[in-house]
């Protein structure tokens, strides 16, 4: 299977231009391309993941990754899939964010000469003349097309700035700007990315006279439609002090049924034909399944280590035992009143539940348990003693738990 169609195979690819010419640049190992990255957050997140398995699998395949860092396009916000404009961010915060991407993507792709290359496209767009700009890219823009394209049409009901109307500008410069430079025939980008893809070929055609090809990668939905990757806490963060590598573990692992094998071909570099195997396992070996899910993504982002003991924190949890590595809450004197402390104060302190009166309510739904044992008495105390040693393991629902001991 050449490498192309083992994208297909996955389910990764979405759109495509020139396709046969794009193809051959990819399986013979000489297509040069690049993904972008907004520098929105101090972390890269699932919704980046697939791209930068992406990168990997083409690297791997012998062309070259250029990984983009958006220090430039991050001023202005991609309008594409909002309601409203991004919050705009300092220029200090997003330099920051820039090198929190820098340190993450290295986990991910080689970097070096003749392998990888990181740029920013602060290096050339933040010194651009907007006189010039105008006149030697805006000229190729054809305002009534741009306003037909999904990612402004959705937005001209609730208004769009013309400061957002820029970044399809921008984003298409920086292709130009990339296959001038490094001879970057080819840009890769989420779905709903097209129509700023496209631009910049036409930009590279119209000026350069040459051809450049897109690629799109399916979004990452769930069965029921919704970007996967969010939790009722946020995103899913590739930075283990945002979501710890058990959180990222127990994410994969309590997806929906119908989500395991896509995500399994899409996330993994598991060969197609072990995916297949797990796919034919008995209906009621399901669970086992997400394991391995879980087990490959979390060993991929946070290494093989922190995967084995997140598994088996998780199976601790199942069974009812108390593991060293499950997320802990560390109590201390000061927390306790007469060296006691009721379970809703827990609930609270723990963050698995944001108020007193919310907490109140899971305990008498019964949906609280304390070392796997159902409680719904709101007035039940924990002492020192319970508290000492392993502590103890608070669970509400089926998915917040914590373990919490005293210090």
């Amino acid at each position: 299977m050449t490498a192309y169609d083992e994208l297909v195979a996955r389910g990764l690819v979405a759109q495509v231009t020139d396709e046969d010419e794009l193809k051959e640049l990819i399986n013979t190992g000489k297509a040069t391309f690049y993904i972008g990255f907004d520098a929105t957050a101090d972390s890269l997140h699932v919704g980046h993941f697939m791209a930068l398995c992406l990168m990997k699998r083409l690297q791997m395949a012998g062309n070259k990754p250029i990984a983009l860092v958006g220090g430039g396009t991050t001023m202005i916000g991609d309008p594409s899939g909002r309601t409203d404009m991004r919050q705009m961010l300092t220029p200090e915060k997003i330099d920051y964010n820039c090198e929190c991407f820098r340190k993450q993507m290295s986990k991910f792709i080689e970097f070096g000469e003749d392998k990888a290359i990181l740029v920013n496209n602060a290096d050339w767009l933040l010194d651009l003349n907007y006189v010039d700009l105008l006149r030697e890219v805006g000229t190729h823009f054809s305002v009534n097309r741009m306003l037909s394209f999904e990612c402004y049409k959705s937005r001209m009901e609730r208004g769009l700035s013309f400061f957002e109307f820029n970044y399809m500008i921008m984003q298409a410069f920086d292709f130009y700007h990339l296959y001038e430079k490094y001879g970057c025939q080819m840009q890769l980008g989420g779905n709903d990315q097209w129509s700023n893809m496209l631009a910049g070929t036409e930009l590279i055609r119209r000026k350069l006279g040459e051809n450049a090809y897109a690629l799109t990668i399916t979004l990452l939905l769930n069965s029921e439609g919704n970007k996967m990757g969010k939790t009722a806490n946020g995103a899913v963060w590739l930075d283990p002090n945002k979501t710890s590598p058990f959180e990222f573990y127990q994410y994969w692992r309590n997806i929906g049924d119908a989500d395991v094998f896509k995500c399994m071909r899409m996330l993994t570099f598991l060969p197609l034909e072990k995916i297949e195997e797990i796919e034919n396992w008995e209906a009621n070996r399901i669970n086992e399944a997400k394991e391995v899910l879980a087990f490959e993504l979390t060993k991929l982002v946070h290494g093989e280590e922190e995967a084995t003991k997140s598994q088996a924190s998780a199976r601790a949890l199942f069974s009812g035992e108390v593991h060293a590595d499950m997320p802990t809450t560390e109590l201390s004197d000061a927390d306790l009143t007469d060296g006691e402390i009721d379970l809703i104060s827990l609930l609270v302190k723990a963050e698995l539940t944001p108020t007193r009166s919310e907490g109140r309510r899971n305990i008498e739904q019964g949906g609280v348990t304390v070392d796997g044992e159902k409680v719904t008495d709101v007035k039940v105390v924990f002492n020192k003693e319970a508290l000492a040693g392993e502590g103890i393991v608070v669970k509400r629902g089926k998915k917040k738990f914590k373990k919490i001991i005293l210090k």
